[in-house]
């Protein structure tokens, strides 16, 4: 072993704060990236140890399946919140702001107790960022945000945009970001973000945040999920299928920012069982969680745009979140995947990369120029069909009359996108995008 090898092996491993308020057994997408990337953070020379919220005050779906996919000797620091049978009365089931004071003291203890070299924050609860300050102030240990979405957006203020979700949940989540949003971020050592117009779009509002160490990072995939269904299948979800049917599947949340691309999709599949109508009784669209309920709770966001196109009878819709590894199963079994761009352009979808490792035909319905779309013309992994609200409709039907005509087909291999395999494998996979954090963590810890 040469002197260089045995220094890096031997080396110590840096410490890691992480904060992410949801965790395993809860399932919710801002935990993701962190869950994906414990298995890789020690050889890329970080130590982590991970401070949440108990499952017990935590309103969201539990999957327990979930906590075997990482290493069992990471250490999860759990705390309280304030429950929710007391605070729903009040309008507040945020749970950032009902566990905020608890993981304020069990941040200080650890940061007290303990050396770490950084705190990380990994979430959409965006009001634990403003830990980070105290937190520095008090023991010095600097902290990276990751930006999964923006804190403060005027999304919902543009012309054409629709009405903001919530009422006064939505006006106490603006002036929350507006009061302290700037000061967070200011004295932040560094940021992550899942899209270059985030970090863009910051740059413009805040004249010092160029100089602050910053890395684009998506969500990418874990090999490993896949490889522990292939084990470990859950027996509880299946799709329906009949002899010669088409199966096609979208997972995950279906808002108000994405209803042009369902409308594209409805009113294509409405003109193509005008002109092919044998085919087209052959399809089925499933669309699985598309809300963040729990499940018994919810109403359609789908269906009713496909009752408008006489479409019901063609699509069935779950309301109600299921759990990570059950969407992994359902990708496996469908016979291709739906995804739907959204009229913030800056949109950067996670499912995008686990259903390129599912290996199945993708259907993309995009806005033109659209960050989605150069995402996807990257990867060469979609059967892409762009769109502009203002445009015509005739190439739209005109793609996706072909993909429609490839399914019935069969899918057949020469009429499929030649994928982008090694460039996703470099630039998507959890392993990768860890070593990635982690040369941004060092870049935050170096002296300005």
């Amino acid at each position: 072993m040469s002197a260089s090898t045995f220094e890096s092996v031997a080396k110590p491993l840096r410490k890691v704060l992480i904060v992410s308020p949801h965790w395993p057994p809860v399932n919710a997408p801002d935990l993701q990236r962190a869950r994906m990337s414990l298995p890789y953070y020690r050889q890329s020379g970080w130590e982590p140890v991970v401070l949440a919220v108990h499952p017990d005050y935590v309103a969201g779906i539990l999957e327990p399946e979930l906590e075997s996919t990482y290493p069992a000797d990471v250490r999860i620091v759990r705390c309280r919140a304030l429950p929710l049978r007391w605070t729903r009365r009040l309008g507040l089931r945020n749970l950032g702001l009902r566990a905020w004071w608890s993981l304020w003291r069990a941040g200080s203890r650890l940061l007290r107790s303990e050396r770490f070299d950084l705190v990380f924050f990994s979430t959409t609860q965006f009001i634990t960022f403003t830990l980070g300050p105290l937190w520095r102030r008090r023991s010095g240990v600097p902290y990276v945000i990751d930006i999964q979405d923006p804190w403060r957006t005027d999304y919902y203020e543009r012309p054409g945009a629709p009405p903001p979700p919530g009422g006064r949940k939505y006006l106490l989540a603006r002036l929350l970001a507006f009061l302290f949003e700037a000061r967070t971020y200011r004295g932040a050592a560094g940021f992550i973000s899942v899209s270059e117009r985030y970090l863009s779009n910051l740059a413009k509002r805040y004249p010092w945040f160029h100089s602050k160490p910053q890395e684009t990072i998506r969500f990418g995939a874990s090999a490993m999920d896949f490889e522990f269904i292939r084990h470990h299948p859950p027996a509880s979800v299946r799709l329906p299928r009949q002899p010669g049917e088409i199966h096609l599947l979208y997972t995950g949340a279906a808002g108000p920012i994405m209803p042009h691309a369902l409308n594209m999709l409805f009113s294509g599949f409405q003109y193509y069982r005008v002109i092919r109508p044998a085919g087209a009784a052959r399809f089925r669209f499933h669309f699985i969680g598309t809300s963040y309920v729990p499940p018994g709770q919810g109403k359609p966001s789908v269906l009713p745009a496909a009752e408008q196109y006489g479409l019901a009878s063609w699509v069935e819709e779950t309301p109600h979140r299921i759990g990570h590894l059950e969407s992994l199963a359902l990708l496996q079994q469908a016979d291709a995947l739906i995804l739907l761009g959204s009229s913030d352009l800056a949109y950067s979808p996670s499912k995008l990369y686990p259903y390129y490792l599912s290996g199945k035909p993708i259907l993309s319905v995009v806005f033109e120029n659209s960050y989605l779309e150069g995402l996807l013309r990257e990867l060469a992994c979609s059967w892409l069909v762009p769109f502009s609200p203002a445009g015509t409709k005739d190439a739209v039907y005109t793609r996706l009359t072909a993909f429609f005509d490839h399914a019935v087909n069969g899918f057949p291999v020469d009429g499929q996108p030649v994928r982008n395999d090694e460039f996703f494998k470099r630039a998507y996979l959890a392993e990768t995008l860890t070593r990635q954090q982690s040369r941004l963590f060092e870049q935050a810890l170096a002296p300005t």
